[in-house]
């Protein structure tokens, strides 16, 4: 598979899952526009790796129309289209109903379901024939097994699943396949963040086996649903099966 002439933009790029999709794309041959909050030092590193001919890293908030229109931007004036968007920047902040906040609530539907619509109302018309969006979505929207906490990360990746379902029908006619990935656990810096070590190595045997997902596996699965046309609204699950 091969993504030469290819512009793929990924937000939440300079760590974890976005930043594994961004060194696949890139080894594929595409130009890769990593989008990222605050760590600077992280996205540096990104484009040292990669190459500055390869990467462009943008500091923006990607839960506001704000930031939207700059990745939009800066995009479009350094390679003149978008070819792949992932809307992959998001947060999982742990509260139960009783936790629950009007300031939490505001700030994760921002960044978890705002920005990415926005984001891909802006790609769009910069997104020519035969290009992609894949959305993120988890695993946990299909799981038995979810905890009381989790209320409000999971409810805004319902919202993307459902985008993702609607989209892919809103934008057929002009050519742009929409479609999803649903990662189980991975070992990336936002799922540890705060998780106890008893609880991940529980987490870990409810696989088969007996560990946690890594960034790179999740990435194939997005660099794969980017270069596919055969099938759009759907959710890949992280064990490859669509649901």
């Amino acid at each position: 598979m091969s993504y030469a002439g290819k512009v793929a933009v990924i937000t939440g790029g300079s760590k974890g899952i976005g930043r594994a999709a961004a060194e696949q794309f890139v080894a594929l041959g595409a130009k890769v526009v990593i989008n990222y909050a605050s760590d600077s030092a992280a996205a540096e590193e990104v484009v040292h790796k990669l190459g500055q001919e390869n990467v462009l890293a943008i500091k923006a908030d990607a839960g506001s129309l704000a930031g939207v229109k700059q990745i939009v931007d800066e995009t479009v004036s350094r390679f003149g289209k978008i070819d792949i968007l992932v809307p992959n920047a998001g947060w999982m902040p742990m509260a139960n109903l009783e936790a629950v906040t009007e300031e939490l609530f505001d700030q994760i539907y921002a960044i978890n379901v705002k920005g990415p619509l926005f984001l891909a109302k802006a790609a769009v018309p910069h997104m020519p024939q035969g290009s992609h969006i894949v959305f993120i979505s988890t695993s946990l929207c299909h799981a038995g097994n979810i905890m009381p906490p989790q209320l409000l990360y999971v409810s805004t990746k319902g919202a993307i699943e459902q985008f993702t379902r609607l989209l892919s029908r809103d934008l057929a006619p002009k050519g742009i396949v929409v479609n999803c990935v649903a990662p189980g656990p991975t070992a990336t810096e936002l799922f540890l963040r705060g998780k106890p070590d008893a609880l991940i190595e529980g987490i870990k045997k409810q696989s088969p086996f007996n560990r946690l997902g890594n960034p790179e596996e999740i990435a194939e699965a997005i660099v794969f649903m980017a270069g596919t046309s055969w099938v759009a609204g759907q959710t890949l699950k992280a064990n490859g099966s669509l649901i």
